[in-house]
């Protein structure tokens, strides 16, 4: 059996992630399920890439994540399963899987996506507006448990994608902007450390205020200190030592970041 993985911006108190750990293992009883997260804001499916991109690499090869940040639900958008190199995904068609997708594409992997077409792998009944408990987690179940994906449904090649702002460089200048502020506060930025190597020292302008340089760690600055580092995933992140840098500056997902040689 492959492991499975739930990520839902459901939170838990209303049971949508237990519930579909309970179709689950009617098809698959007693198969491993990790929740990756079911706190991610309601409907922010930018955000919920950002979580696959960061964990999903850890899982081992043939794990199935299933995913539902899914505003469209009940709409046209399609329900898909695939395969992108030694992962699966099933979920909604609105862009979430980029990152799984990308990262099969850089590698020369093998893909596959269908559109979950096929009711003989839902439930019985599916309700409009629930398709997380109806749709998605039976054709999980069923991956899981090596139902090949082209007896789930139809085969696509025109699978959505996200396109994330890109920072810019412009006249020397690095021009990016917050992507997300994670529980702790801390702000993560869309510039990749790999971005400004070559230009340290620099300084990190945001929210109204300049950092000079990276740090390694939170513990190279005092308790109460504004610093910036490199995220566990490679981007430039601001952060208060032991606080909340989000609530410190009154920032927010979209702001303006500017990094600079620190000798201008």
């Amino acid at each position: 059996m492959r492991h499975i993985t739930l990520l839902t911006d459901f939170g838990t108190r209303e049971g949508g992630d237990a519930v579909m750990k309970g179709v689950i293992w009617r098809i698959v009883p007693g198969n491993p399920i990790a929740d990756l997260s079911h706190q991610v804001a309601p409907q922010n499916i930018r955000e919920a890439a950002m979580v696959l991109e960061r964990i999903a690499p850890y899982f081992p090869d043939e794990t199935v994540h299933v995913v539902v940040i899914d505003p469209g639900v009940g709409t046209k958008r399609r329900a898909i399963a695939a395969r992108f190199g030694n992962q699966f995904f099933v979920g909604p068609d609105n862009g979430v899987c980029t990152p799984l997708l990308e990262r099969a594409e850089r590698a020369g992997a093998p893909i596959e996506v269908v559109v979950l077409d096929n009711p003989e792998y839902w439930n019985e009944e599916v309700n409009p507006i629930f398709h997380g408990r109806d749709v998605f987690a039976p054709c999980g179940g069923h991956v899981a448990k090596g139902i090949p994906l082209g007896k789930m449904g139809t085969p696509i090649t025109d699978i959505i994608r996200l396109k994330p702002p890109e920072p810019a460089i412009i006249n020397g200048v690095v021009q990016g902007e917050i992507s997300h502020i994670d529980y702790f506060g801390n702000i993560i930025t869309n510039i990749k450390h790999e971005v400004i190597k070559p230009l340290r020292p620099v300084v990190v302008r945001v929210g109204g205020v300049e950092l000079h340089d990276l740090v390694t760690t939170f513990g190279d600055r005092p308790v109460g200190d504004l610093i910036a580092l490199n995220s566990p995933t490679h981007y430039v992140m601001v952060s208060v030592v032991n606080g909340n840098a989000a609530k410190r500056l009154s920032v927010n997902i979209g702001d303006r970041v500017e990094i600079v040689p620190q000798t201008r």
